[in-house]
């Protein structure tokens, strides 16, 4: 392979003895002005730009910050005559300038240079193409991953007609929520794609039951939580679920530590698991899934949970809660079929 070098002078003396001492081994393009060397990078995937700072016009370090837009994996090099330490510090420091060389240059140390910024250049070149697969590989990834829900959510939906749609309001009501309560936007993603799996786990426990109705004691309870960490465990093993499935796990706990199975309070209960058990709640009273249950308002249903707060939920995501606006309510955004 022929690697290509821009050499960029406005001093015609210099670009011959730089073409003469390179061109046997590389393909060597010159050019007197920043203008034209901004020419030849429209036309050429340069490895390697050698510019002078001192042209008139434009700088070098102007023009290598205009090469960096135009060509961001060239490895860029001021050489200059002079010493402007400002201009340099400011290049090498925004990545604008691999290095700097000072004239007159000894050909030997030019060569060895330029012979390691080719090296940086290749390596530059594998890890973008790594990234690149790596980018490839992750939206493949989160395609397969909403495949599995949907399917997932396809398959409840026959079970128990309308849990796609509690799903996605849940989901849009946790993310709500979650900013509200600060929650970065990675974290707020993670919790909504939990909202969308809630059902899920529990119809992958043994024959479902408890999907049409809740624990009525504490035996019952103990028996869901042990029926619903098997439905966690397996989506746990579905790439791209396990980090949501694990929030899963928190379903049947309290905020005060009266929950199940482990008895965590507070704190210990991710704050993910805190913001889905308010949304699932307050969706479930809003929109019952049981025939001829009447759906209530907002202010009803955020008055309902309020009186289990420090209990069951965190006094934060309540507030949170009463904060949502009439009309902006994340519950509603999504427009549905009245429920039979």
């Amino acid at each position: 392979m022929q690697y290509k070098i821009l050499f960029v002078d406005d001093e015609s003396a210099n670009l011959r003895l730089l073409e003469r001492l390179f061109r046997n081994k590389y393909e060597v393009h010159t050019a007197s002005s920043a203008d034209e060397a901004i020419k030849v990078l429209e036309v050429h995937d340069v490895a390697l730009i050698i510019s002078d700072q001192r042209m008139p016009s434009m700088t070098g370090s102007e023009f290598l910050k205009i090469a960096a837009e135009m060509r961001p994996q060239t490895v860029r090099i001021m050489l200059t005559g002079y010493t402007d330490a400002n201009d340099l510090v400011d290049a090498i420091n925004s990545g604008v300038v691999y290095k700097y060389l000072t004239k007159p240059w000894m050909n030997d140390d030019l060569q060895m240079t330029v012979k390691r910024a080719l090296q940086h250049y290749e390596t530059t070149k594998a890890q973008r193409q790594l990234q690149l697969k790596c980018e490839r590989l992750q939206t493949q990834l989160m395609s397969m991953r909403d495949r599995f829900v949907d399917v997932f959510l396809q398959m409840l939906d026959a079970r128990l007609p309308g849990a796609s749609e509690h799903a996605a309001r849940t989901a849009a009501l946790a993310d709500r929520l979650g900013e509200r309560c600060g929650i970065e936007y990675e974290e707020r993603e993670l919790i909504s794609l939990a909202a969308h799996l809630h059902d899920v786990a529990q119809f992958c426990t043994p024959e479902g039951r408890w999907l049409n109705r809740a624990p009525k004691n504490g035996d019952e309870l103990e028996l869901a939580c042990r029926e619903y960490d098997l439905g966690v465990q397996m989506l746990e093993k579905i790439p791209g679920l396990a980090e949501a499935a694990r929030l899963l796990r928190f379903r049947f706990e309290n905020f005060d530590g009266t929950g199940q199975p482990f008895g965590f309070t507070e704190e210990e209960i991710p704050i993910g698991a805190r913001v889905l058990a308010v949304a699932e709640a307050y969706d479930r009273l809003r929109f019952p899934q049981i025939s001829n249950a009447v759906c209530i308002s907002h202010r009803d249903a955020a008055g309902i949970l309020g009186q289990e707060v420090g209990r069951r939920f965190d006094p934060a995501v309540i507030r949170a809660l009463e904060e949502v606006e009439p009309g902006v309510d994340a519950a509603a955004e999504i427009e549905l079929p009245v429920l039979a």
